[in-house]
């Protein structure tokens, strides 16, 4: 785990606040920053006013009031029963500045966590020892007493509860006696689900759309006075992509499966090429339960060292025509490779799936539209058997790549624009993508009293990942609820606990918990050398973008502007200009999304009597857009961005 800041900073405040929530104690005390200032302060007196500090300096007898913050509206919830006091002259701007921002922010670099081989944690033989309550585990933070020598009392450090072991019956499961030691556990299950895997031998399956679109041509060569320029179709593209790839498969990976699977007005199941295809048609594209049961039982294909030929060869022979049947293509491939754990189905289309399941014709766009339904069921389906899916599009195209992105964004997998001359390449990576665990779910837990905004109102917050591959990693903020600030400022530390349970590629259970402590500042002031800028504008980009894709504009603006001030004001304190540049570009990039997408939704809601749900509003989101978004909300720390930098500034 990853803090954004040194300090637990309590009393920021959600806009969501109500007056009521926001109505606490007049009683004031005295307060030492982390940097040396004092102040003295009183909870209702000063709401959240977090302020970097450069160059320590010995507090005035009176403290100033936090300037207006800019762009955004002054919450009513926050205004005090008493005018505050005049702020003091001379106070320089540039050395302090107010932050509306929420910097209690934790960063977790899954791709990471979940690398065993290079993981330095304890391995423990010992089951963890789970709170009757919360569920939080007995960790390095935890205090049992053990009474008479018969049981085993564990007071937990995140609800209170007390919980009362036997020692007998502790012994019996091999659960732990005493504290584990160490911040870092890594507990191994013992029974496997199913026999050793190798991940080489698993199916890769490629889903080409062929419908008519794909007989738009490019121009790969220009002319001169001798010749004409030359001009190939995206199928053609797609079909030399497709024949390099299996050459450079058999070179590298002889031992890999690859089916194929074609669709347009029918879908066209070739598996490795040796047998007679399986055609699907008419009935069959809009019955779910039939195709999923038709790819979990189509027979496993051979290696490619065995199966390159007649693979070839019928992509040699594919010809353009017809609709788009997308969502039944989808399906079928993710059933077929869900036959084995780490597979991946790579989707490659130039138009709007328009026909059998998950159809995203713009008529049909309305509330008894079941498409995105359709898009995210099959997400899950995907991501509960480990596949991962990949999705290309091809650019000057709008195939609703908020919809179908959909797919690659929950198992793991690649979302990009492709041209001719880029389809081979991105491919490729896709394929080279590995996955370092399936299944895996994520437990983060803090202290009864804390909640995590925008995510759960609780301070148990359960997420589901999935599949994870190198370099992923998600950001969560948390807050303290306004009635419990007073005490939490009254603590010195507050523990933190991550429980990350996964199947490694050698499908072994494992259990890795991590328990941290972290120092609680008494005041919403904070050095500037305590924040973290990577992790703060990791988290930036995340949350604007999953707001935006659930429709959630105006929150996203909203959060875009206090990040920007934020960012702003550490960038000063802090320069860097790496660092500013890649931040920058990604707050411009997703405040000219979320404009967009408001004019758009601003339009249409004029011109149109029956306006879409808010469950449709990601189709108002261009592939371009959407493409952007879906790498924002993958995105990482500064290392390894330059890709991505490189496409925010296009």
């Amino acid at each position: 785990m990853e803090f954004a800041c040194s300090h637990v900073v309590c009393n920021w405040r959600s806009e969501s606040l109500t007056e009521d929530e926001a109505k606490i104690s007049n009683q004031g005390s005295t307060s030492t920053l982390p940097c040396g200032l004092s102040r003295a302060h009183s909870v209702s007196d000063h709401p959240y006013d977090n302020r970097v500090t450069f160059i320590p300096k010995p507090a005035p007898s009176l403290v100033p009031p936090p300037v207006p913050p800019r762009n955004i509206q002054q919450r009513k919830s926050l205004s005090s029963s008493r005018p505050p006091p005049v702020p003091p002259r001379g106070l320089e701007n540039n050395e302090e500045t107010q932050l509306k921002a929420n910097v209690n922010v934790v960063s977790l670099k899954v791709g990471s966590l979940v690398d065993i081989t290079k993981a330095s944690a304890i391995q423990s033989s010992q089951k963890p020892l789970h709170c009757g309550k919360c569920n939080a585990i007995m960790s390095s933070a935890s205090s049992p007493e053990t009474h008479q020598t018969t049981t085993i009392m564990w007071s937990c450090e995140f609800c209170g509860k007390e919980n009362v072991y036997s020692l007998a019956a502790l012994k019996a499961g091999r659960f732990p006696l005493r504290s584990p030691p160490g911040r870092d556990i890594l507990y191994m299950d013992d029974n496997e689900d199913v026999d050793y895997e190798n991940l080489d031998d698993m199916l890769i399956v490629l889903c080409v759309d062929i419908s008519g679109s794909m007989s738009v041509t490019s121009e790969i060569s220009p002319g001169n006075s001798m010749r004409s320029p030359t001009y190939i179709s995206r199928l053609q593209g797609v079909q030399e992509a497709l024949q390099m790839v299996l050459s450079t498969l058999q070179k590298t990976s002889p031992h890999r499966r690859l089916a194929l699977v074609t669709f347009n007005n029918e879908v066209t199941v070739y598996g490795d090429g040796r047998g007679v295809p399986l055609t699907l048609r008419d009935w069959a594209l809009v019955d779910y339960d039939y195709l999923k049961k038709e790819g979990e039982n189509y027979s496993t294909p051979h290696c490619i060292a065995e199966t390159i030929q007649p693979l070839t060869q019928k992509i040699k022979e594919l010809r353009e025509h017809g609709a788009t049947a997308l969502g039944p293509a989808a399906l079928i491939s993710v059933a077929m490779a869900s036959q084995f754990t780490g597979s991946k189905v790579i989707i490659c289309t130039d138009g709007q799936a328009n026909i059998g399941l998950g159809h995203l014709e713009q008529e049909s766009s309305r509330c008894s539209d079941p498409s995105p339904y359709f898009y995210n069921q099959l997400a899950h389906y995907a991501a509960e058997k480990g596949v991962i899916v990949s999705v290309m599009t091809f650019e000057g195209e709008d195939c609703r790549l908020a919809e179908v992105g959909r797919l690659a964004d929950h198992t793991g997998g690649r979302i990009n624009i492709v041209n001719i001359g880029t389809v081979a390449t991105e491919i490729q990576s896709a394929i080279a993508d590995n996955v370092l665990a399936t299944s895996v779910m994520a437990t983060l837990l803090a202290p009864d009293g804390m909640y995590f905004p925008y995510e759960e109102d609780n301070h148990r917050l359960v997420r589901e990942i999935g599949n994870v591959t190198d370099g992923v990693e998600i950001t969560f903020q948390f807050a303290v609820r306004p009635e419990k600030v007073e005490s939490f400022q009254q603590r010195d530390r507050v523990p933190f606990q991550l429980q990350l349970s996964f199947k490694t590629r050698e499908l072994q259970k494992v259990m890795r918990v991590i328990t941290q402590q972290k120092r609680v500042t008494t005041s919403s002031w904070v050095w500037a050398g305590s924040l973290n800028m990577s992790v703060l504008g990791v988290h930036c980009a995340q949350l604007c973008a999953r707001l935006t894709m659930e429709g959630r504009v105006q929150e996203a603006q909203r959060q875009l502007r206090a990040q920007q001030d934020l960012l702003k004001d550490i960038s000063q304190q802090k320069p860097s200009p790496k660092e500013e540049s890649i931040y920058g570009n990604w707050i411009s990039t997703m405040s000219m999304i979320c404009e967009d997408i408001t004019t758009v939704k601003q339009n249409k809601t004029e011109t149109d009597t029956h306006p879409a749900p808010r469950t449709s509003s990601t189709a108002s989101i261009s592939d371009a857009a959407a493409n952007v978004v879906y790498q924002m909300k993958r995105a990482k720390s500064v290392s390894g961005k330059a890709k991505r930098v490189a496409l925010l500034e296009n």
